[in-house]
């Protein structure tokens, strides 16, 4: 049976009601990604599947913890009463975690300590020390910097993993066998339940490459509830179409409305973080209580900004010369305890690639590219000149390595003969993505600014440089000046 995304689950779930047929269900069911999405999936699963009226007899629901598979199988192979479907769940899985995603599941483990709820922390634990085959003993203080690959330089705030390990020693919990988890629950969906038999497994995180990803896919159905979490232009759409169906779900339940501007400040308020939005709508609903319509003052009166502005926000604004939004993200991420130098970085980088991008409009390698220029023509029209452009300053740079390295040969022939026949290791400030449209985008802002401006900015940037490094002034005060320079015309 085929992988189906979140977005189309609706379709799915309407033919299933058309032909309610028990062959028509899947015999097992994976939905996997973000949390309330699946948790969302799950309930409407459960309405076709298993109405609510004969869920108190035929409906099992288990903690996603690898300790119960036998009890699952067991479950899952036993008849329903007065033979009607019968329905296990495995919620908040874990038996898809791998040795690549301890990095995160131990991140997980922190979270669950800092919310207070030990017991999912524990759960979590436990988990991973069955993944990477530790044992309580290997993760104490004095081994638990290599096993867990930790930073020695933060040891001393490891007190909350000792806390976790202590409850699980305390109450007796073991480290399950992620091998034998996963090899008896394999078997047991190959071999087949009974008839009119389902199981619904639900985790946020999987790796494809396992057996038992493909098994599942192979016999049953897979409901993909994950949202790209990068940046691209792609990702942001993705994101938002989540958010926007979140609110549209929330706001008719409550009979409410709202324009396209408040969803907007919402957004700008708690970026793509969907439990963060779906509570602060909750209590938007709440606040305006028997009024229809949510307003931005309803917003601004209720709500608290919770989104962490990433420094690309900060160096975009840049590139557009916002001097508001530009001083907003700097004073973001200063509260955020971004390190000043850091964000000196930032600027300093995204200043260059400008540069450079400026230099390539101004050569004669750019004398196609025009601003009013659309995506299509630019990648069809400009890109191999880019390309182009990017080859030339290349061996300038390698040209200019070798001078300083003191091979001054002037056998020029010779010199590229060996660089054609080397890997280049050579970068410059002008990264080549996959998909051009970032160059694209890059080239329009630097509409913004002459190649004489961005010369002077690069040599502001490093005074400010010298003044973080080297003076007592307020590195504050220091990155806004930077701002003001770059951005005032």
């Amino acid at each position: 049976m085929p992988e189906i995304q979140y977005k189309d689950l609706n379709e799915y779930l309407k033919n299933l009601k058309e032909n309610q047929k028990a062959k028509s269900f899947a015999p097992v069911y994976l939905i996997y990604g973000e949390a309330l999405l699946y948790k969302s999936a799950l309930e409407a699963l459960l309405d076709v599947l298993l109405p609510k009226k004969n869920r108190s007899f035929n409906y099992d629901v288990l903690d996603g913890t690898n300790g119960h598979i036998e009890e699952v199988v067991e479950r899952i192979n036993t008849y329903s009463l007065l033979a009607e479907t019968k329905v296990v769940a495995i919620c908040d899985s874990k038996i898809f975690y791998s040795k690549q995603d301890d990095g995160r599941l131990l991140q997980k483990v922190k979270e669950a300590y800092d919310a207070q709820n030990i017991k999912e922390a524990a759960k979590l634990l436990l988990s991973l020390l069955g993944i990477l085959n530790l044992s309580f003993d290997d993760v104490s203080e004095t081994n638990r910097i290599k096993s867990l690959k930790l930073d020695s330089e933060k040891s001393s705030d490891h007190e909350w993993l000792d806390k976790v390990i202590k409850f699980c020693t305390e109450n007796n919990l073991f480290i399950p066998s992620e091998k034998d988890n996963v090899d008896i629950l394999q078997q047991a969906i190959e071999k087949g339940f009974p008839k009119r038999n389902h199981l619904v497994i639900t985790t946020d995180m999987v790796d494809k490459r396992r057996k038992l990803f493909k098994i599942i896919k192979k016999i049953g159905m897979i409901i993909d509830c994950s949202v790209p979490k990068g940046d691209r232009r792609a990702d942001k759409i993705a994101q938002e179409a989540v958010l926007s169906e979140r609110m549209e779900v929330l706001l008719d339940r409550h009979e409410k409305t709202m324009d396209k501007g408040t969803y907007r400040i919402i957004y700008e308020m708690t970026g793509f973080d969907i439990g963060t939005f779906s509570d602060n709508l909750e209590k938007l609903i709440s606040y305006v209580g028997d009024r229809k319509r949510i307003t931005a003052e309803d917003v601004e009166f209720v709500l608290k900004r919770t989104k962490k502005d990433p420094i690309y926000e900060l160096t975009n604004a840049i590139a557009d010369r916002d001097i508001d939004k530009s001083l907003f993200f700097l004073n973001s991420l200063l509260m955020e305890n971004f390190h000043p130098l850091q964000i000196l970085a930032s600027m300093t980088n995204q200043i260059r690639k400008l540069l450079v991008i400026r230099d390539f409009a101004e050569s004669p390698h750019g004398s196609s590219w025009y601003p009013e220029m659309q995506f299509d023509q630019f990648k069809y029209n400009v890109m191999a000149s880019v390309l182009s452009y990017n080859e030339e300053l290349l061996d300038q740079i390698e040209d200019w390595d070798d001078m300083l390295s003191g091979d001054m040969d002037g056998d020029t022939q010779r010199k590229k003969k060996k660089r054609e026949t080397k890997k280049r290791k050579t970068v410059t400030d002008l990264e080549i993505p996959d998909n051009p449209y970032p160059i694209y985008k890059m080239l329009i802002k630097s509409e913004k600014f002459t190649k004489n401006e961005l010369i002077d900015d690069i040599e502001h940037l490093s005074q400010a440089d010298f003044r973080l490094k080297y003076t007592k002034q307020r590195p504050k005060i220091i990155l806004e000046e930077a701002i003001l320079w770059i951005c005032n015309p």
